[in-house]
Parts: structure tokens; sequence; C-alpha cells
């Protein structure tokens, strides 16, 4: 039996592509795992399912995705203050939050000293990740295509975040 050139490549990428899916998955595990202890706010798995929902755990400690337009918080106008769903930390005021038209969302500017940032090297790119300061909470990411003054756009997963109308501005 020969091999042909296209069966050949078609085999490699398909190969590339299950190792590359593979070690992201282990990046994400690893990483969280490694940072778990570097935060004020920290819980056992267990302590974290029985605080969030499994959707808030699957996005906030494994830092998944949720789907475009699916958070109510997107269409939240609102005055008052988002904070992080694991550990009520104020994260973003309702003064910097603007219709991205992304279906997540959007905010041109953290609260001071709320978040932290990494690198994401997955999907075969870099892109900036944020999290909660203050319990490592995976927020979502934040991209240069944001509107002035600060040219960001942070486009966050509503199910790591919770609402309290109010005074924008913490007390």
């Amino acid at each position: 039996m020969t091999i042909k050139r296209r069966d050949f490549l078609l085999s490699g990428a398909a190969l590339a592509a299950v190792t590359g899916v593979g070690l992201m998955s282990m990046r994400r595990f690893d990483a969280h795992a490694a940072t778990e202890g570097d935060f004020e706010v920290t819980k056992s798995e267990a302590e974290w399912r029985a605080l969030l929902s499994d959707e808030q755990f699957d996005v906030l400690r494994n830092e998944a995705t949720e789907r475009a337009f699916t958070s109510p918080l997107n269409e939240e106008k609102r005055a008052g203050l988002f904070h992080c769903a694991g550990c009520d930390l104020p994260v973003y005021s309702s003064e910097t939050k603007y219709d991205s038209g992304t279906g997540w969302p959007s905010f041109w500017e953290s609260l001071p000293d709320a978040i932290g940032t990494k690198d994401d090297n997955t999907l075969f790119m870099t892109r900036t990740e944020c999290h909660c300061r203050r319990c490592g909470g995976h927020f979502g990411h934040i991209f240069d295509d944001g509107p002035p003054p600060t040219g960001k756009r942070h486009c966050l997963n509503g199910l790591a975040l919770t609402f309290k109308p109010g005074a924008a501005t913490p007390a």
C-alpha cells in the first residue's frame, strides 16, 4: 500500500490539530493550578463549585467562554457597579460600559486595582486575558479596538460578573 502525498498531509494536519487542542487544554489547567495560590481569595475546587453555578465555574475557574448574546448583562444600562461573581470585588463601572456589538458586555476601562492580566496563547495567537486580581477568576480578554479615551475593549463573560445598581463609583 502506498501513501499518497495528499493523504499524508491531511493526516499530519489532523494530528497537529488534535495535539494543539490537547496542549491548549493542558496549558489552561496547568496555568490555572500554578496561580491558584497567588491570590488573596483562594478556595478548593469543591468550595468554588458550591459557590458558583456550573456555567460560572466553567468561565471563572476553567477560562471557558459563554456564547455571544446570551448574557443579560450585555443589555444592562443602569448606573452601578459590576462585581466579580467569584469574590464580589467591584471591577467595572457602568460609566465605562459600551455596546461593542460583539455580544459580550464590554468596557473601555476597569476600576483601579481591580483586574490582573496575562498572555493567553491559545487559538494560535496571543491575546491579553483579564482576571479578578483578588480571586483570579477569568473575566475575558482585552483588545485594542475600543473607544476613546483608552482605545481598549474589555470583552467579558457576563457569567463572571454580577451587577449592583446604584452609584457607579465604589464607596
